[in-house]
C-alpha cells in the first residue's frame, strides 16, 4: 500500500467526461430540461374550481349575516325571507357561469386567448359571492324599516 496515497473512502470520484456538468450548490436539483412539461390550462375546471370556493365563501357570509340579522331582528319572519331569495339568487347565477364554460370543447378550453374572459367572469361570481349576501341583507333590513 502506498503511504502517500489516501484511503479509498477520503479519495474523489473522477467525473465522466461525457456526463453532464451539474451545479455543486445544488446537485440533486433537477434541471428545466429533466421537468415534464407544464399541463395547459384547462379554463373549465378553474372556472368549476372558483365556483365552488365561491360557493362556499357565499354560504358561510350567508350564514353569517342572517345569523347577525336574526339576532338584531324582533323576531320578524324577514330574515329567513331574506335567506330563501339568497339561495334562489345564488344557483341560477353558477348555474350560468358554470353552463357558459362548459360549452367549451377540449381544444377552446386549452385556449390562452379566453385569459381576459376568464378573469372577468371570476371576478363576477366572486363580486356576487361575496356583495349578495350583504346587499340583500342590507335591502330586506331597509324594507323592515320602512314598512314597521
Amino acid at each position: 500500500m502506498d503511504r502517500n496515497k489516501p484511503p479509498a473512502a477520503m479519495r474523489t470520484p473522477h467525473p465522466d467526461p461525457t456526463a453532464p456538468a451539474q451545479s455543486p450548490l445544488a446537485p440533486s436539483v433537477p434541471t428545466h430540461a429533466g421537468r415534464p412539461p407544464a399541463a395547459p390550462i384547462d379554463w373549465r375546471r378553474r372556472m368549476s374550481d372558483h365556483i365552488a370556493y365561491a360557493l362556499l365563501v357565499y354560504t358561510a357570509l350567508q350564514i353569517f349575516v342572517t345569523i347577525g340579522a336574526l339576532k338584531a331582528g324582533e323576531g320578524s319572519l324577514l330574515p329567513y325571507f331574506a335567506l330563501i331569495v339568497l339561495v334562489m339568487a345564488i344557483i341560477p347565477a353558477c348555474r350560468h357561469f358554470e353552463a357558459r364554460w362548459n360549452r367549451l370543447t377540449d381544444r377552446e378550453a386549452r385556449d390562452p386567448a379566453l385569459a381576459a374572459t376568464y378573469r372577468r367572469d371570476r371576478a363576477g361570481i366572486w363580486a356576487i359571492a361575496i356583495g349578495l349576501p350583504f346587499v340583500l341583507t342590507g335591502v330586506f333590513k331597509l324594507l323592515a324599516l320602512l314598512f314597521s
